[in-house]
C-alpha cells in the first residue's frame, strides 16, 4: 500500500515517513518532522476524519508544522485510518471510530514515546480526531501526555437539529446506492450517479464552485458548514478536493449515536474486542490526566458550541480537571488550521498552551 505524497514545500531531509500499522494491523500513515535536534517537545497532530496530514502542512500559508519548528516542537503527524491519503478511504473498507480510539492514536502514542524517550509528548487534533482522541483518553489508551488541544469538538458533540435530521436522511436514504459522497465534481463529472448531490448542495451557495458547495455549503449534503469563505487563500480554495476526501456513509450510524447522545460513545457495544472502550467516555472524564484546551471557531457551522458546552459540563462535574476553552472570533471549522490567518489568530493560542505546559 502507497500512500499519497504529503503536498509540503519542507526540506524532505527533515521529513520522516515511517512504515506504520495500527493495533489491529491496519496500514497508517505516521510521518515525523525533525531538526536533528533530540531535546524538543514532540506535538502529535491528529486530523479530522476525510482530511489529512496535509491541512498541517499546507505550503501556500504559515502552517501550523512551520510554527511549531519555529517555536522549537517536534511535529509528527498521523494519518489514521480516516484519512484521504490512504488509498483504501474510498474502497469501502469499514470501521468506527471505536477502531481509531483504540487502535490507531494508542499505537502511534506508543510508538512516539519510544523514539523520544522522556521528552514531553504533546496532541493537537482536529474534530473527529478529537473525539476519538477524547475517547482513548478516558479509557486510559494514552496515559501521561503534556497536554491536549482539541478543536471543534471534544466529549460533548452537538449537531444543529436540521443536520442531525439531515444526516439521518442521508443514511437511510443514499447508503443503498453509495458507499461515499464525493467532494471532487471534476472526478464524477455531469452525468454521474452523483450528480444530484451536488446539485442539492449548489442551493444558496454563494459560491460556484461545486467542490466548495459540498464542503462550505453543505458538508457533505448534510447541511451544515466546514469553514467560513472568506478565510481561505484563493490557493487553498483551489484545493479543497485535495484537504478534504469523500465521506464514507456507513460511518453515519456511529455519528448519529454519538450526536444524539451529546457525547461520545462506544458503538460496539456487544464485542469484546472493544471492552476496553468506555461506553460512554463523558462518564470516564475523571480519568483525563493532563491540562485540555478547547478551540472553537465562534462560526462553528459544523459542531455549534460544542466545545464551550463541553467546558461547562466538565467544570460542573469534573472540577479537578485543568480544562480551558479558547473561542476564535470569525473563524468557523475546518479554517482554524487551513485559513490564511490562522497562524496569527489561532496558532497563538496552541502555542501559549504548549509553551506552559512544556
Amino acid at each position: 500500500m502507497i500512500l499519497r505524497p504529503l503536498y509540503t514545500r519542507l526540506d524532505e531531509t527533515v521529513v520522516e515517513e515511517i512504515p506504520f500499522r495500527a493495533g489491529d494491523g491496519t496500514r497508517l500513515g505516521l510521518t515525523r518532522v525533525g531538526t536533528g535536534r533530540g531535546d524538543r517537545p514532540a506535538v502529535l497532530l491528529l486530523h479530522g476524519h476525510t482530511a489529512s496530514s496535509d491541512m498541517f502542512l499546507q505550503p501556500e500559508t504559515r502552517n501550523l508544522v512551520d510554527v511549531l519548528l519555529d517555536e522549537g516542537y517536534e511535529p509528527w503527524l498521523l494519518d489514521w485510518r480516516g484519512s484521504c491519503r490512504l488509498p483504501y478511504n474510498e474502497t469501502g473498507r469499514r470501521y468506527t471510530y471505536d477502531d481509531v480510539a483504540l487502535y490507531d492514536i494508542p499505537a502511534a502514542v506508543a510508538y512516539i514515546r519510544q523514539q523520544i524517550g522522556d521528552r514531553p509528548l504533546f496532541a493537537v487534533a482536529h474534530c473527529i480526531g478529537a473525539l476519538s482522541l477524547s475517547m482513548s483518553m478516558t479509557a486510559g489508551l494514552v496515559p501521561g501526555l503534556a497536554g491536549v488541544v482539541a478543536q471543534g469538538v471534544f466529549l460533548t458533540p452537538k449537531l444543529a437539529a436540521r443536520t442531525s435530521l439531515k444526516m439521518t436522511m442521508a443514511g437511510e436514504l443514499f447508503r443503498s446506492r453509495f458507499d461515499h459522497i464525493p467532494v471532487d465534481f471534476r472526478k464524477v463529472g455531469f452525468w454521474s450517479r452523483y450528480t444530484p448531490l451536488f446539485a442539492l448542495a449548489s442551493k444558496g451557495a454563494s459560491c460556484p464552485d461545486p467542490t466548495c458547495q459540498i464542503l462550505s455549503n453543505s458538508a457533505w449534503c448534510v447541511g451544515a458548514s466546514l469553514f467560513v469563505h472568506e478565510n481561505l487563500s484563493d490557493a487553498t480554495h483551489e484545493r479543497l478536493a485535495q484537504l478534504l476526501g469523500p465521506a464514507p456513509l456507513w460511518i453515519l450510524p456511529h455519528l448519529r449515536r454519538v450526536a444524539l447522545a451529546r457525547s461520545v460513545v462506544r458503538w460496539n457495544q456487544g464485542d469484546d474486542r472493544y471492552r476496553a472502550l468506555p461506553e460512554n467516555a463523558l462518564d470516564q472524564a475523571g480519568r483525563i490526566d493532563c491540562p485540555v484546551l478547547l478551540v472553537s471557531g465562534s462560526e462553528n457551522g459544523m459542531w455549534l458550541d460544542s466545545q464551550k458546552l463541553c467546558h461547562e459540563v466538565l467544570a460542573a462535574r469534573q472540577p479537578q480537571l485543568d480544562v480551558r476553552y479558547e473561542e476564535i472570533p470569525g473563524y468557523g471549522h475546518f479554517d482554524t488550521f487551513v485559513g490564511r490567518g490562522a497562524a496569527l489568530d489561532v496558532f497563538g493560542h496552541i502555542l501559549d498552551f504548549l509553551d506552559a505546559h512544556a
